[in-house]
């Protein structure tokens, strides 16, 4: 009879990654940066700009919390700041080039399902015999997929296109 594991068992079927996370979770800072894109590419003025004061206010999300979430928005060349009167951050493309995905994988790091996945994690020394590790990659890529098919536009305008009100 094959041996049960359990989550504390050295020997058991998991790779647990550095922070003890054992399957993808989106965070609040993953959630916050895309309701923030989101928010932009909707209602930037006339030069797309939008002071993070004003997004604070109307989502709800504390305004120092969103200045650490434009940092490495603006790093990876998504954002862009705008200094001055009437300053404030702007998308630096078209919100139809941005995809959910990648704003994710930014703010979030791996998107996968589980631990062994993630490639932070250094890869298990079972995956040569792990019965579960197709099907682990296979929704991973259904993920990432996914993911990257939904663009900020579409989000912006969920419902162009429908004839149903509700």
């Amino acid at each position: 009879m094959p041996r049960v594991h359990r989550i504390w068992d050295k020997q058991a079927w998991f790779c647990p990654s550095n922070d003890g996370r054992v399957g993808m979770l989106i965070s609040s800072k993953g959630r916050y940066a895309l309701r923030l894109m989101i928010y932009i590419a909707a209602l930037g003025d006339a030069e797309g700009k939008i002071a993070l004061r004003e997004v604070a206010d109307r989502e709800h999300i504390s305004q120092k919390y969103l200045e650490q979430l434009v940092r490495p928005l603006m790093k990876a060349g998504l954002l862009k700041s705008v200094r001055g009167k009437g300053g404030g951050y702007v998308l630096t493309r078209p919100p139809e080039q941005y995809t959910v995905g990648e704003i994710l994988r930014l703010t979030e790091g791996s998107l996968a399902p589980v631990a062994c996945l993630d490639g932070d994690c250094k890869g298990c020394s079972r995956s040569d015999e792990c019965p579960t590790l197709d099907v682990w990659k296979n929704l991973d890529k259904l993920i990432n997929d996914y993911l990257d098919g939904v663009t900020l536009d579409a989000l912006v305008a969920p419902n162009e296109g429908y004839d149903y009100v509700i």
